[in-house]
Order: structure tokens, then sequence, then C-alpha cells
């Protein structure tokens, strides 16, 4: 008889407490409870793994970091799949069924919404076309990705039925008993590309909050909380070269606007777009948030820069927190390089996908940042049926196809894709019933009650088969710029910026990707699908996107800042981030090279943690003109006056200051905007309110928070504090009667004036931090507020899922206390309108000398291993929090006197 889901929950609760009493009881005993213990993977002695044509040495230091030496390629990534599946194997097998929308089949009804939105997107549909096509992907790499596959299937046939292969398999099954993980195909591999590209695909999200805010706000306000990019001030990653009459781009020496939509058709899509921003919220962030805010340094300098006298290069891509860590230490080593083995690399790759994909080989190194590209646009669709929509006054047919989503304990269901003669899905389609949407709407052009007769098609670059795959393998092996460039040329989605540097003293930087050519607009707001003329027309050439080689300044830095200035002749994007944290590094380093300096690799380890307040440099000053007549908060206005501007985790001033300034994004702008760009949850603060039953004192314990709700998740246009935000209030600081600065005050009376905000939010931040911290501020710490918690991503929290709060005891780590902000190097991210936890962060840190790769350096989030209370599972956590960085052993003989486990892979 089946178990009901009672039992079965009942039956979870039992399991985790078990294995809670063990662990608290015992101390380290809980390594004798079978559930956890049994998934441990095996890392010294023999093991054999059909296929094998030599053994394969899989030698671990005491982090855990595995280093595989083979004799043919084949070898080495049949053993890479093999050990990721030992490390990291419920990580793989949720992501590919992210990948594919199959979440449904592991987790039940509470995820079809979720697969129905990535199978109409259709992602693992997309990599079977790059896998069938007889040219986007080599045969040598095709192979490759084969042999991984076989590696990953050897280990999973150890563990049939997922039995054993780790603790998370254990609790899924006490509710999903049903469930067992099918063998792992080369598909999957390269599907997680598309998650990859996914949250880094630019302003799609920008292009639904601008739409949405036209409910409220004028052209010239919306353009207010958007402003043009700071050129002058923050400049751009290269000096803006030529493109020849050839299209090629040439290295220097050194379109109209689109209007928003009309406030007729704008009424008219709302609802549509609310519900599309809801359903694109939902999608798993593997990443962190989808879009603009995820941010990431990478820079180099040359060696006649440098105190090694060849170049560093540091790299920290900032990404969403989660256990494991996105990120998995690797090194991929020939014995002896020849036609048979040609890979020597080393780097950070994902769970589920072979090569390295940044790091290093014996030549070169490399590193990324998002480019923030522009490579997503939304079509207002105007359907006239079930089956058909209109093209320049025609109806013309949908191209449908079925799609059944199996569910855990429940029945299938069945949805119809819908896609416009592009081939564009209609992402605004969710059920059946949507499916209908505009049966009975006017045919005609934009009208008040189009409401219900709008769809939402979306053309994006990874949609369309790509060779990202083939790159990665390239720049594996790349020896030189040539090749480097070469190998970006493949790199299809998502477009990066990329860094590079040599063993022979050269530096350079590539952008590459599929980047749209648009006939009309600019890609800032949904375009009118019923008017041919403004589709894509192509997408840039390669050999027209910018590049740099051996700059005469001797450095290069790329941290999310626009890529060349406006008189380049392709729109990239109009949605960069603005520069702060560019220019940061590139002041440090020219502070560095004065008069001769030099550039060491504590230097460059020093800039990735500095945690300065850029904003606040020109904030503070005006807090300080503030006349307070409050005395608590007068004294917390002191806590400013010889402050340093940096954000270390220790600081008082550093809180208030980071308090004062989320009071005054909620007074100035979080006030005004309409409640569904809000946060769900965590509730906008709208005021701080006096509470007359509370004790009359100025501030101790009287204060009584009033806030209002939202109805979603949070999005890029409430004001999040980021870089975006600190542009937009450093505009408006030079206006002071400007209209931003009305607000509501604690009497619910408008007021006005730039002065009177700032005094405002000083007397609300105050009170904020008197009942978060404490009313005696000598006690106030950033890092009390600024947390971190690791918090494993998949098995969720609502009703439906198979997580509770007793789960996470287990999987999750943390809090930890962090330095840094939004928009400083060291960025730690933060959501004024939501709280002060950490949401993004440095996923992972490295220094890589080109003069001596095993005086290189490294740091990921957690640890090497996927498997929660094994010793590597969180052990570098606490050392990146503190800013070190462990050694990275590269050469044979480093490896070898690190190695505290070696594992031996042979023929099965």
């Amino acid at each position: 008889m089946p178990r009901s889901k009672k039992f079965r929950r009942a039956r979870l609760i039992v399991i985790v407490l078990a294995v809670l009493l063990v662990a608290g009881a015992a101390g380290g005993s809980w390594w004798a409870v079978d559930t956890v213990r049994s998934s441990f993977p095996d890392v010294e002695g023999t093991v054999r793994v059909p296929g094998m044509a030599a053994p394969v040495d899989v030698k671990r230091d005491a982090n855990g970091i595995p280093q595989l030496y083979a004799d043919s390629d084949a070898d080495l990534f049949r053993a890479q799949g093999y050990v990721q599946a030992q490390d990291r194997f419920w990580e793989m097998d949720v992501r590919r069924h992210i990948t594919a929308g199959r979440l449904s089949e592991m987790f039940g009804s509470g995820q079809v919404e979720t697969d129905s939105f990535l199978r109409t997107m259709g992602w693992r549909r997309v990599a079977q076309q790059e896998w069938d096509s007889p040219t986007l992907l080599s045969e040598s790499t095709k192979k490759n990705l084969q042999a991984y596959t076989e590696g990953v299937n050897a280990w999973l046939a150890e563990h049939p039925g997922g039995a054993g292969a780790s603790l998370e398999y254990a609790l899924l099954g006490a509710v999903n008993s049903g469930y067992q993980p099918e063998k792992w195909d080369p598909v999957d591999s390269v599907a997680w590309l598309k998650a990859m590209a996914w949250n880094l695909s630019g302003n799609l999200q920008e292009e639904i909050d601008r739409s949405l805010l036209t409910q409220d706000f004028s052209k010239e306000k919306i353009e207010q909380l958007y402003p043009a990019y700071p050129y002058d001030r923050n400049g751009t990653i290269v000096k803006t070269g030529k493109v020849g009459a050839d299209g090629t781009y040439k290295p220097a020496d050194g379109a109209a606007a689109a209007a928003p939509p009309t406030a007729q058709a704008a009424a008219a899509t709302q609802g549509v777009l609310k519900g599309l921003a809801d359903r694109i919220a939902a999608v798993p962030q593997l990443l962190g948030p989808q879009g603009q805010g995820i941010g990431s340094n990478s820079w180099v300098v040359r060696g006649t820069n440098t105190t090694t006298g060849l170049p560093l290069l540091a790299n920290d891509p900032h990404l969403g927190p989660g256990m494991p860590s996105i990120w998995y230490q690797m090194g991929l080593h020939c014995r002896a390089l020849n036609k048979a083995c040609t890979f020597d690399t080393a780097g950070y790759t994902f769970s589920g996908m072979p090569g390295v994909v940044i790091g290093h080989n014996k030549d070169i190194a490399w590193g990324f940042t998002n480019l923030g590209a522009d490579v997503t646009d939304l079509y207002l669709e105007k359907v006239t049926g079930p089956d058909t929509y209109q093209v320049d006054g025609k109806d013309v047919p949908f191209t449908t196809r079925k799609e059944t989503i199996k569910v855990a304990g429940g029945e299938d269901r069945t949805i119809t894709v819908r896609s416009t003669r592009e081939g564009l899905p209609l992402i605004s389609d969710q059920s059946e019933e949507q499916q209908k949407v505009g049966t009975y709407a006017p045919a005609g052009n934009a009208a008040p009650d189009r409401a219900a007769g709008y769809g939402v098609a979306l053309q994006w670059t990874a949609l369309t088969p790509g060779s990202t795959m083939e790159a990665v393998f390239k720049l594996n092996r790349a020896g030189d710029f040539d090749e480097f460039r070469a190998a970006a040329k493949d790199f299809a989605v998502p477009a990066q910026n990329l860094i590079y540097a040599d063993t022979r003293n050269n530096i350079g930087y590539q952008a590459p990707g599929v980047i749209p050519v648009r006939a009309k607009g600019d890609g800032r707001w949904p375009a009118p699908g019923w008017d041919s003329s403004w589709k894509w027309t192509g997408t840039i050439d390669f050999k027209s996107l910018p590049y740099s080689y051996n700059p005469a300044s001797g450095y290069i830095v790329t941290a999310n800042q626009a890529v060349a200035d406006a008189s380049y002749p392709f729109l990239l994007t109009t949605d960069w981030e603005y520069g702060t944290r560019a220019k940061e590094i590139n002041d440090q380093i020219q502070d560095k090279l004065k008069n001769g300096g030099k550039i060491s690799p504590d230097d460059m380890q020093a800039i990735q943690l500095d945690d300065t307040s850029v904003m606040a440099k020109t904030l503070v000053p005006l807090l300080l003109k503030v006349q307070i007549d409050d005395p608590y908060v007068r004294e917390a206005q002191d806590l400013l006056k010889d402050w340093n501007y940096r954000q270390d985790a220790d600081s008082a001033a550093a809180a208030y200051y980071n308090g004062v300034w989320r009071n005054l994004l909620t007074l100035a702008y979080g006030q005004k905007f309409p409640a569904d760009l809000r946060a769900e949850g965590d509730c906008l603060l709208v005021r701080q309110k006096r509470d007359s039953t509370l004790p009359d004192d100025a501030v101790g314990g009287a204060a009584q928070a009033v806030t209002e709700c939202g109805t979603r998740k949070p999005s890029q246009a409430q004001p999040d504090g980021g870089d975006r935000w600190m542009e937009v209030v450093r505009q408006q600081l030079t206006q002071p009667d400007s209209g931003w600065w009305e607000y509501i005050d604690s009497n619910h009376l408008p007021q006005k004036g730039m002065d009177k905000l700032l005094a405002e939010a000083m007397k609300d931040a105050r009170q904020e931090l008197t009942a978060k911290l404490g009313k005696d501020i000598s006690t106030w710490t950033w890092g009390r507020l600024h947390t971190l918690t690791l918090k494993e991503p998949t098995l969720g929290t609502d009703e439906s899922s198979v997580a509770s709060g007793l789960v996470h005891r287990l999987l999750n780590r943390g809090p930890y206390q962090l330095a840094g902000g939004t928009a400083a190097v060291d960025a730690a991210g933060w959501n004024a309108a939501a709280g002060y936890e950490v949401d993004w962060i440095p996923s992972m840190r490295m220094v890589v000398d080109l003069s001596n790769f095993d005086a290189s350096r490294w740091i990921n989030v957690g640890g090497a291993s996927g498997h929660a209370f094994h010793p590597n599972y969180n052990d570098q956590t606490e050392l990146w929090a503190r800013g070190e960085l462990l050694p990275w052993a590269y050469s044979a003989d480093a490896v070898a006197k690190s190695a505290q486990h070696v594992l031996s892979l042979t023929a099965g």
C-alpha cells in the first residue's frame, strides 16, 4: 500500500533527528551515521573504471582538491567525470533536471510551473541541437564529452538507484521513494551552459521593470532611475578603437533610443509582464540574481609593472552564494603532452561539465567577468487566437509542440509550447488556459481592451545552437594570444570579458559572444512583435568586437564597466554596470605604480579585499553638514566624522552609514514605487514610527517598524542600493529641490527638501539599528548586520518541498559576518530594499603568478566536497571570509608534495 505524504514527511523528520542527535551527542561520532558516511568518496587505493586504457592517478591535497594525471585525453576526462560524480553528483543531478525542465520528477507538483517555463524556453532542446550538429562541436570535443559521461556513469553504476550517493538522496527518498537517477548523457553537460547564460544574460529584468514603471512614472522619471553610463568619470575597459571598412576592429593607440511603450500599450501589458516577472524569479538561481547586479572583478598587470617580472592576473567572479559552491577546483594533467594527450591545465570548473572554465595551463592564464551585453529582447505579440498571432497586419500561425511534465506523486501534466515563425518561444504561456489568451481580443493595433490579447515572446542568443563547449577545450589548450582569441571566437554565450596573460610577458583582452544587431530600438523596452521591422538583422561579427593586446598602460581592468565608449559603432548594451569597482581598481593600480612602483602578488590579493564605499565619499560630507537636534541621532552621526569609508566587519561607522543609505533609498524612492515592484516576504520598510505605548525614550525601544509588503520577489527596478542606485542618487544630490526628495514623515505628513530627507534617514537609521543591534553604539558592527548564510539551494523550504528547517540545519552553513558591500571591490552584495543579508559574493578568488605557477593562490567558498559533514564540505569558507588564499600547486613536484591522498583509477 503506498505510503501517505504525512507518513513520508514523518519518516524524513525521524531521519534528520537521528543524524542531528548523534552529531550533537558525540561530536565527531556522526561519521558513524551510515547515511552520511557511506556517501563519502574513496580517495585512496584502487578503483576499477570501465573504459580506462591506462591508470589515472587522482591526487588530493588537504582540502580535497583533486589533480588528475593521465596518458590520454579520453582517460583524463573519463576520470574527471568519475571524480566530480564522487564529490558532487547530487548537485549535478539537480542541475540537469533544472536545465531539462524536469524538477517535478524529483520534487513534485510544486515545481510544475518552473518546469513549464523552462520547457517553453527549451534549454535542453537547444543543447541537443548543438550535440547533433555536424559542425558546431568537433569530433574531439564530442569524444571528450563522451569520455566524461562514461566516467560519471561508471561511478553511478557503483550507486544503483542513488543508493549511498549522498545524504540528499536519503532525504529525498523519504518523500519520493520512487526516484532513481538516470545515466548521465553528454547533452546534460552541454545544457549547463544555458543555465550559466541565463543568469548572465543582460538586461531582461530591466526591460520588464522599465515597462512596469510606466504605470506610475513618466519617461523623464524613468530615465532618471536608469541614468547614462558616466564615461568621463569611470572610463571603459579599452580605449575605443576603430572598425575598418571590412568590419575588423583595430585597437586604439592609446541608433536613437527607443521610446517606451505608449500609456495605452503599457496599460495593456501590465498583467502579462507582472506574471512573466514572477515566473522568471521562480527559475532556480544557481549563479545568483538574474541579469544586472551580478558583478565580477578581473585584472591583469604586465611584467614590466610587477615585482615578479612577468604578468600577474586576478579574478573573483561575483555570484550567488550556496552550498556547495558553484565552483569546483581541479587540475587536469597529461603525464606527457603529445597527440594522444593534450591538456595540462588547472583552475575552476562546474560540476557536470568537463574541462576548466577559469584558470591557467603551462603557457597562459585567463579570467572572466560578465560583459553584460544585451542579448535578450522581449516582443509583445498580438495573439489573435489559440494558434495565430499578427505580423504586419496578417494572421500568422504559431509553431507548436507538446511537452509532458512527469510529476513525482502526481499525474503527468502536458503543456503546449507556442513559438513564432522565427522560433521565439511565447514565454508568457504557462498553462492550457493561458494559451487561449487572445481568442476574443481584437486583431487591430494596440487597443485599451487588449490586456488579454498580448503574448510575450523571447529572443535570446542562447536559444540558437552555439559552440561554447568547443571554446572551453580550446581555452584549456591555448598557447598564445592568437589561440586564445580563436577560442574566444567560439564562446557564444554567455558573452564575457576575457582577460589574458602568458609566460612571454604578454597581456590581453577580448570581448567575445553572439551579440545581436537590431534594425530598430536599443533593447531597453519590449518591442512590437507585430511589426517585422523590429526583428534582429544579424549579430556582430567576431572580428568587429573590441580587444586589446599589450596596451601602453601595462594593465587591463574589467569589472563590468562599459567595454568601449559611445563612439564604438555597434550597440553592446545601454545597461552597463556603472564602473565604480573598475575605477577603484584602476586608481589603486595607478597608485601602486607611482614613482616607478611595482605590483606584487600580495598587492593583487589586497586589492581584491578593498571594501571602500566610494559612494560614502560623496554622501558622508553632506550628512555631516545636516543639523541634528536629537542627541541620540547626533551620537550616531558622529560615527561618520572620522570614518575612513572602509566597510570592515567590525566597523560601527560602516553599519550606521549603510543604515542611512538603506533608509535614504526608502524615503526618496521606495515610498513612491508600486507595490508589485517590491519584495515579497522581506517587506519594504516604509517608516520607523513612534509607538506611544512604549517608553518615552528618544530611541531606546520606541521605534516601531511600519512596512509595506509587495507581491513579488526583489526586482532590479526597486531601490536595491547597487551601482545603478549610487549613480541615481549621485545625480540627484546636485539637485536639492528635486521631486525625488519629497517624502512622508513619521507623522504621515508630506515633506520635501534634500537636507530634511537626509536628516530623516539618519533618524530612521538610528532607530532601525537600535532595534537590531542595541542602544549602545559602541557595540555596533557592520558584520552583525551584514551576514552570509550558505544555503543548500535545491531542496526548498515551502510546503511542497523536501526540506524543512531541520534539513537545512544539516546542509546549510553560517551565518558569517562579512566586510565589504555592494559596489565595493570586495563585493559582498546586499539588497537595500530587503535587508542587510548578503545575497551575492566573490564566489572564488585567485591570483595567478605567470613567473611561477606554483606561487599562485586560490580559494573557494565552501569546499571541494558536496557531502554534508565531509571534512572538505566547508573547510575553505572561514579562510575566504578572512580574505586568505590557499597555495595553488600546479607542477608535478608541487602537487606530489601537497598530496594527502592518492587514488588510482584503473581499467575495469
